[in-house]
C-alpha cells in the first residue's frame, strides 16, 4: 500500500475530485493549506498601497491506496493539476505498513 499527498490549486480541487471518483478511488482526505514552494507569494494592492502574501492557500490531497492503482491515481492528478505555471503543487509517494478498519476490524488492503 501508498499513501499519495499531493498539493495542488485550490481551483482545481472540484475537476480531481470528480475524475478520481470516475477512476474508482478508495477514499480520499482533503485539507485546505496555506504554504508556498518556488513561487514565493505574491505582490498584490490593495486600495493603492502594496502588501505581499508570503502564503499562500492551497489543497493537500491524501489517499491510501494499493499498490496497481498508484500509477492511475498519481497520472491522474498529474495531468489534470498542470496548467505548466508556477504554484500547479508537487506529489509525494510513501509506503504505508499497515491500516485498520475500525468498524470491521479488517487489516491491510482489505482496510482501504
Amino acid at each position: 500500500m501508498k499513501k499519495i499527498e499531493a498539493v495542488i490549486r485550490v481551483e482545481k480541487l472540484e475537476e480531481i475530485t470528480s475524475a478520481l471518483e470516475i477512476l474508482g478511488c478508495p477514499g480520499i482526505m482533503i485539507t485546505h493549506i496555506e504554504g508556498h514552494g518556488r513561487q514565493k507569494g505574491l505582490v498584490e494592492q490593495f486600495r493603492g498601497r502594496e502588501f505581499k502574501v508570503n502564503l499562500l492557500p492551497k489543497i493537500k490531497l491524501e489517499i491510501v491506496a494499493k499498490d496497481a492503482e498508484v500509477d492511475k491515481i498519481v497520472g491522474t492528478i498529474s495531468r489534470i493539476a498542470k496548467t505548466g505555471e508556477i504554484g500547479d503543487g508537487k506529489i509525494f509517494i510513501s509506503a504505508v505498513d499497515d491500516a485498520l478498519r475500525i468498524r470491521t476490524g479488517e487489516k491491510g488492503e482489505a482496510a482501504i
